[in-house]
């Protein structure tokens, strides 16, 4: 690790907070996350932007890959509570059939609390923008470390 990397890390640790930024597409530069700093907060917000950067591909396998891959997942949207993986990656799917109808996923304003070594509750806001028009709302995510791997256990989107 060269000396201003390991600089850098020792300061974020010092101060407690992080702050993580993204930009939208006029690159504007916008707050992804404030949260204290640890290990898991940083995992999952890394795990997050691979979401957006798969959604933003096209790729919605790349989107789901932390999604808990198990009948038990839990996705709550304006349809309803969708149990398990392949279901929601179905519903994804049928949704949004083509890279047109993705548009740009950027989620910001995020909190994340760990609950515990094994627990995470996260809270944000996405927006998709689309030719045709822009969708937004809030969501709250469960996270779970299942084999040392963090991953969403329930998702509730509206």
């Amino acid at each position: 690790m060269t000396k201003k990397i390991a600089f850098f890390l020792s300061a974020i640790v010092c101060f407690g907070i992080v702050s993580c930024n993204t930009e939208d597409a006029s690159g504007t530069k916008k707050s992804l996350t404030k949260a204290v700093f640890n290990p898991d907060s940083l995992a999952i917000v890394e795990l997050m932007r691979a979401q957006e950067s798969a959604w933003n591909f096209g790729n919605v396998e790349g989107f789901m890959k932390p999604y808990w891959k198990s009948d038990s997942l839990q996705f709550i949207g304006k349809k309803g509570l969708t149990l398990g993986w392949q279901k929601t990656l179905d519903n994804y799917k049928q949704s949004y059939p083509d890279k047109a109808a993705m548009g740009r996923l950027d989620f910001t304003n995020l909190h994340i609390e760990i609950l515990d070594e094994e627990a995470a509750f996260v809270v944000g806001r996405w927006q998709l923008s689309r030719i045709a028009n822009t969708l937004s709302g809030h969501y709250t995510l469960l996270w779970k470390k299942m084999n040392n791997k963090w991953v969403i256990a329930a998702d509730h989107s509206s």
